[in-house]
């Protein structure tokens, strides 16, 4: 089409601009999806990052980490502006069910019909990879899963690959202290923390220090050192100590929710060259075969567990039992460590359950 001179093109409507101003016209409550479509029409426009060149020097390694950190920090910057900008919506409207088709506006002769809508849960999420799993990775880890049974948005400081000891350490520890003291970023108190450490501590390269050389004449549970791994695990409950004992100092209201993942299958798979984390250590120590190798590592598991369920006993703390959700067979796995897409949303029904139960009339 040869345009007229002086005549402008009118400009195409997408699907998502007619949904957004069909949206802004009603009044009443917002499912999350059209929250968020709400929220992104009204903030800036992102502008994109030249891809970081690879380093050639030790100068230049310092030069890319700062940069990786500083992107870091965008990264998290831009979760919590479009998590306040959701959420402020959510609130002064009301949320609705996930899934909940809005109703037609009504004739000037009709009554408007009643749309009852419920107070968004205030959630914070902190972990590893099963909080952060890449989105690209069929959709996600448990917290893009959760928010989609939930209905509300999760703010998700979680980054894959993080230790219990660094979410507790100098850095991560200020930072999650002053989400604690200013509460969530629309306004009030939070009303969960979702956590997830402890996995990445307990395997990978130093696991070979507790797991000791195959021994046919003992059963495989008992290949655990025991002194070794017991202060390794010391470790890691001192850092869920610490979180429990800062939340009761600046939000003694928020609760706070454990998980202790399920029976990893020590294959030998990882991911984007990333892994394995389990299976170098049984060749090492020379383990036979697989089902040798799982019964350790579902023995270690297993203390975790018991270290959660201990801790559970304090006021305003709950530990969810997620050990035996999954069928043990490598396909219910990703790779060494990551659930399949299916195990994933497994674990955010068991989290979506446990949530509903605590806040009854909360939770759709």
């Amino acid at each position: 089409m040869v345009k007229e001179p002086g005549k402008k093109t009118p400009r195409k409507t997408t699907k998502a601009s007619t949904r957004v101003k069909s949206v802004a016209s009603n009044e009443g409550p917002v499912t999350l999806e059209e929250a968020r479509a709400l929220a992104q029409a009204k903030l800036p426009k992102r502008i994109g990052r030249k891809a970081l060149t690879p380093a050639t020097s030790p100068e230049a390694v310092g030069i890319e980490r700062e940069k990786l950190a500083q992107k870091r920090q965008e990264e998290i910057e831009r979760r919590v502006r479009e998590y306040k900008a959701t959420m402020a919506i959510m609130k002064k409207r009301g949320a609705r069910e996930p899934g909940a088709k809005r109703t037609r506006k009504p004739k000037p002769t009709e009554l408007a019909p009643k749309v009852t809508g419920f107070a968004p849960l205030q959630i914070l999420a902190e972990g590893d990879s099963w909080f952060d799993y890449p989105v690209p990775f069929f959709g996600g880890g448990i917290i893009t899963r959760l928010e989609n049974r939930l209905g509300v948005p999760i703010l998700n400081l979680a980054k894959a690959g993080d230790e219990v000891r660094y979410m507790l350490g100098v850095e991560e520890r200020t930072i999650l202290a002053q989400y604690f003291s200013a509460g969530c970023p629309a306004g009030g108190p939070w009303d969960v923390l979702l956590f997830s450490g402890g996995g990445n501590d307990i395997v990978d390269n130093p696991m070979a220090l507790w797991v000791k050389d195959w021994n046919p004449a003992i059963p495989p549970a008992d290949h655990i050192n025991k002194p070794r791994f017991d202060s390794a695990l010391a470790l890691v409950r001192a850092g869920y100590e610490d979180l429990i004992e800062l939340r009761d100092q600046l939000s003694p209201n928020t609760r706070l929710i454990f998980q202790g993942y399920d029976f990893a299958i020590p294959d030998g798979r990882g991911i984007c060259h990333l892994g394995p984390w389990l299976k170098p250590t049984f060749d090492l120590r020379r383990f036979p075969n697989r089902a040798a190798a799982s019964e350790v590592t579902k023995a270690m598991l297993k203390q975790f567990a018991a270290m959660l369920t201990s801790l559970a006993r304090r006021p305003n703390v709950t530990f969810i039992k997620t050990q035996g959700t999954l069928p043990p067979r490598t396909s219910s796995w990703h790779n060494e460590m990551h659930p399949s897409s299916s195990g994933f949303d497994a674990f955010a029904y068991i989290f979506h359950r446990e949530l509903k139960a605590l806040f009854p009339n909360r939770v759709a």
